[in-house]
């Protein structure tokens, strides 16, 4: 006779449930819906495209959260009734599929519960992520490309839209920088926790000798500014050069000279950009990341001048927020939060819900300034 149990679970997640409801407003959001739906159908819509495709991105997304919300209420519903009838037969196959959605559902609020903590000023934006190769030579430009293609694996689970904006190939082996945007909701948000420093322990392939060789990477997070809060930036700040783009090895990829270079003179900023066609669509790419990066300086300027005036000088994230052990041992453990793995090659393979999941809830238990 099968004996299932599961009412504390389920009132565990139906609780959970019902905190995300009252946060996510599912009134406002159905308005919402109504309110872009009315806009989308409007004859004139794509007279402006970029607005039009603003306008139904944002619907779509929309209509997917709350589809997701309607569709939990009604998997939980469904999973009493499976208990019920597991229980009622003796159905060792309802039991074991009672499990199955439990386990399923516990995974699926536990990810939108920690949706629910980005509420930051731009945590909502997409977000544009650049990889830079720190200490550890050769090491350092293959673990930046490792680090790449980790994040672009990250999207590609999730079905995130990524645009590789520029990418320096180093002499030897892997990159010196690249930069992609994340065109999804809550994309910042979700990660700026992957900003930092991380740390690289290997038995070195490019070491004749195999000797343990330690090399860093840098990730810089920044969120994807809207138009009309571009930042003025007068021509006199900026130094604008153009080149031919590449690939590895230094192999033309482009027989004009479309690539651009942007230096923001008063910061040292630069930002490049050759994954458009022309010169005139890089440069304005270029010119909005560096507007976002800017924008973002100018946050980050005004927090420290705050903490400054309070007297307050508390820890920052660090200079080194996650190893990556692949010798002697195999470990990928966050600094922060104390949340490891013993699976390197499946974090190098995308896998860091867990690691963003507990990066984000670190964040938000942190004392405040």
């Amino acid at each position: 006779m099968i004996e299932l149990d599961f009412s504390e679970q389920i009132a565990a997640l139906r609780a959970t449930f019902d905190d995300i409801r009252s946060v996510i407003d599912i009134d406002r959001l159905r308005t919402d819906i109504a309110d872009l739906s009315e806009q989308a159908g409007a004859p004139d819509l794509w007279d402006d495209s970029e607005h039009a495709q603003k306008v139904t991105s944002e619907l779509s997304h929309r209509q997917s959260d709350l589809a997701r919300l309607v569709s939990i209420e009604s998997r939980l519903d469904d999973l009493e009734v499976l208990v019920g009838l597991a229980n009622a037969e003796g159905d060792q196959e309802s039991a074991d599929e009672a499990s199955t959605e439990l386990a399923g559902l516990q995974k699926v609020l536990g990810q939108l519960e920690v949706q629910t903590l980005l509420n930051g000023e731009f945590d909502e934006r997409p977000a544009v992520v650049t990889i830079r190769s720190g200490a550890g030579g050769v090491d350092a430009a293959d673990f930046a490309e490792m680090l790449l293609r980790m994040y672009l694996r990250w999207a590609e689970q999730h079905n995130y839209p990524v645009q590789v904006l520029d990418v320096g190939y180093a002499e030897e082996a892997g990159i010196k920088s690249a930069t992609f945007q994340v065109d999804s909701p809550y994309a910042f948000g979700t990660l700026s926790v992957e900003a930092g420093t991380h740390r690289l322990v290997r038995m070195s392939p490019f070491n004749s000798a195999g000797k343990r060789q330690t090399s860093f990477a840098a990730v810089e997070v920044v969120p994807l500014i809207e138009q009309t809060e571009s930042i003025e930036i007068p021509d006199t700040d900026i130094r604008v050069d153009v080149f031919r783009s590449s690939g590895p090895g230094g192999q033309s990829v482009n027989t004009t000279d479309s690539a651009v270079r942007i230096t923001h003179l008063p910061t040292g900023t630069v930002v490049s950009c050759q994954n458009e066609k022309s010169q005139i669509q890089n440069r304005a790419a270029a010119m909005r990341v560096l507007q976002s990066r800017l924008l973002l300086l100018q946050r980050e300027q005004e927090a420290a001048t705050k903490k400054e005036l309070a007297g307050v000088i508390t820890a920052s994230w660090g200079d080194q927020m996650r190893s990556y052990v692949l010798a002697p041992y195999q470990m990928v453990k966050d600094l922060r939060t104390n949340y490891e793995t013993n699976n390197p090659s499946q974090v190098f393979d995308g896998d860091l819900d867990p690691f963003i999941a507990a990066g984000i809830r670190w964040r938000k238990q942190a004392p405040k300034d």
